[in-house]
C-alpha cells in the first residue's frame, strides 16, 4: 500500500499495488500494522455503502458537530470527486479544503481525520462510495456546511449537482 500526504494535515491518500497474474489482481486495502505506522486508526466502529445511480450526484459537506469521526472512504464502483474541507479552528489550514479522483480501477481511498467535513460529487453512473468510520453514527450531531460556499470555492467538475433537500439546506461556513 502506498500512503500519500495531501495538502490538508492528516489527510491522507491511501494507493494498492495489486499483484497480477493470469488470473486477475490481487491488493491489501486494508493493513492494521502498516495503518497503525501511518498513524491511522487501526478500529473502525461502522462500515456504510453509499450508492449513486446519477452521475453529478453531489453528497455533502457532512460532518459530525457533537462527536467528530474520523473516514476512511473508498470508491468500489464507478468514479468519484471527493472533497475534505478542514473545520480544525486550531489549524492554519481551517477554512481550506483539498480533492482527490477516487476510483473503483484505481482502488485508491482517503483517509479523513476528526474535525473535517466530507463531501463528493459522482462523475459516472452508478457509483459507490464505501465508508470506514472509527466512531458510531450520531444522528442528533450531524452537521454540515453548503457545497456551494463561496467562502471555500470549491471546484466541483460537473455543473447542475443532483441535491438532496437537506443538502441544499446546510449553512454557510461563517
Amino acid at each position: 500500500m502506498r500512503f500519500t500526504a495531501l495538502p490538508l494535515p492528516g489527510v491522507v491518500e491511501i494507493g494498492i499495488e495489486p499483484e497480477l497474474d493470469a488470473r486477475g489482481s490481487f491488493a491489501r486495502l486494508f493493513d492494521t500494522e502498516a495503518f497503525a505506522a501511518q498513524g491511522l486508526p487501526t478500529h473502525f466502529a461502522q462500515v456504510s455503502l453509499s450508492r449513486n445511480e446519477r452521475a453529478g450526484t453531489l453528497r455533502g459537506l457532512h460532518h459530525q458537530a457533537s462527536r467528530p469521526e474520523a473516514k476512511l472512504v473508498r470508491c468500489v464502483a464507478g468514479r468519484a470527486f471527493d472533497v475534505i474541507v478542514d473545520l480544525r479552528r486550531s489549524l492554519p489550514t481551517y477554512g481550506q479544503w483539498c480533492a482527490v479522483e477516487l476510483t473503483a480501477d484505481r482502488g485508491n481511498a482517503v483517509f479523513i481525520p476528526a474535525g473535517c467535513a466530507h463531501g463528493f460529487q459522482t462523475l459516472v453512473d452508478a457509483t459507490e462510495l464505501m465508508y470506514f468510520i472509527d466512531v458510531p453514527y450520531d444522528a442528533q450531531g450531524a452537521a454540515g456546511v453548503r457545497w456551494d460556499d463561496p467562502s471555500l470555492a470549491i471546484a466541483w467538475p460537473l455543473p447542475d449537482p443532483i441535491l438532496s433537500a437537506r443538502d441544499r439546506a446546510l449553512p454557510y461556513l461563517a
